[in-house]
């Protein structure tokens, strides 16, 4: 079996790539090639023409239509071949797979799987990224690792006081308790640390909105959505001043928005985003945490790609786990979960009667 699920929505890019242009992308060992139509509809198709398989985003745009550079055959927007060079006859069984394909939360999400289950409403909730009383940025980052060791970093930020001790790390993210939970879909870890110095992003973050400096309560809340998304609610306001009891408005609170595509079973798409509820209006501030969140995950990038070399290197090594791998290990078991349910689910579909 695959370590992955396919009837689930994974984001395949951020709406500003598909365009009016041919964008191939792989999605879960799928090879797919995006583009918009003329009135800004979405087109997800498999990249590989029906008659010599050269993939299709090496072809041009017609209007709707997508013509393969090969030999000319003209597929529509639902993957039919409308045209066939040299003939008035078009073989019925002349198509490409179309995917169903939503733009939300400003990422283009493709379902792989079974088209009759793919539910919009089942979307993961990433509203921070559109959401007027928030603002901010992200990027993609193709990361050469199994896409479930990217969401076991984010599930455990204790790695921020040694990965990222220069930036959003210290001492107290890895002292400190914290709590999981889980539900048939997601997991949460939720750790507070009260009255500590806070680290170098977030003390730069709260003196700049707040104009405040000294000690802070800060706050990490992980929630994963299974199979691939994690939003992490982040922030930190003066010590003392309520924000464990629900009271953040002196403080400054951010959203990371995380959502992992499988590409391969050993490569990945890392899409991020980095939202505040603070100075709305400054643009730069906007760049400015994009661009240094950016070199952050770079870091990140660093450590899953060595980590994935020497996996690789160890065939069959069991990882260990600690008390701090809790999350991960539940959002583990959701996964395996979806990928056993699809793997039982296709052992039991009938064979067509003999005819």
């Amino acid at each position: 079996m695959k370590p992955f699920p396919l009837n689930a929505w994974y984001a395949a890019a951020y709406d500003v790539e598909v365009k009016r242009a041919l964008l191939a992308r792989t999605i879960c060992e799928h090879k797919l090639v995006l583009y918009r139509k003329l009135d800004g509809g979405l087109v997800a198709l498999e990249d590989a023409c029906w008659h010599r398989l050269l993939p299709l985003s090496m072809g041009r745009l017609d209007g709707d239509d997508l013509t393969c550079g090969y030999h000319g055959l003209v597929f529509n927007a639902d993957g039919r071949c409308v045209h066939m060079p040299s003939q008035q006859t078009i073989n019925p069984s002349a198509c490409v797979r179309a995917f169903p394909v939503v733009e939300k939360h400003r990422f283009v999400w493709v379902w792989p799987g079974d088209p009759q289950q793919a539910d919009p409403k089942l979307i993961p909730d990433l509203h921070w990224n559109d959401d007027p009383a928030w603002a901010g940025d992200g990027k993609m980052i193709p990361v050469k690792c199994d896409y479930r060791l990217v969401l076991d970093n984010l599930m455990d930020l204790t790695h921020e006081a040694f990965v990222h001790g220069t930036s959003i790390g210290n001492r107290a993210v890895a002292e400190a308790p914290f709590v999981a939970t889980h539900g048939d879909r997601t997991a949460t870890v939720t750790r507070w640390m009260t009255d500590i110095d806070p680290p170098p992003f977030w003390a730069g973050q709260i003196r700049h909105a707040r104009g405040y400096q000294g000690k802070v309560d800060r706050w990490q809340i992980i929630r994963f959505e299974a199979p691939a998304t994690i939003a992490i609610d982040v922030g930190v306001a003066p010590a003392g001043s309520g924000a464990p009891d629900g009271d953040r408005s002196q403080g400054v609170n951010g959203y990371v928005l995380n959502t992992i595509t499988p590409e391969t079973e050993k490569t990945c798409h890392y899409f991020w985003a980095f939202a505040r509820n603070y100075s709305l209006g400054e643009q730069r501030l906007t760049h400015e945490l994009r661009e240094g969140v950016a070199t952050i995950f770079r870091e990140d990038e660093s450590v899953l790609e060595a980590q994935q070399r020497a996996i690789d290197e160890h065939p069959g090594y069991t990882f260990y786990n600690l008390n701090i791998d809790a999350g991960s290990m539940w959002m583990r078991r959701l996964i395996d979960k979806m990928v056993a349910a699809e793997a039982t689910a296709q052992r039991t579909i009938p064979l067509r009667p003999a005819v």
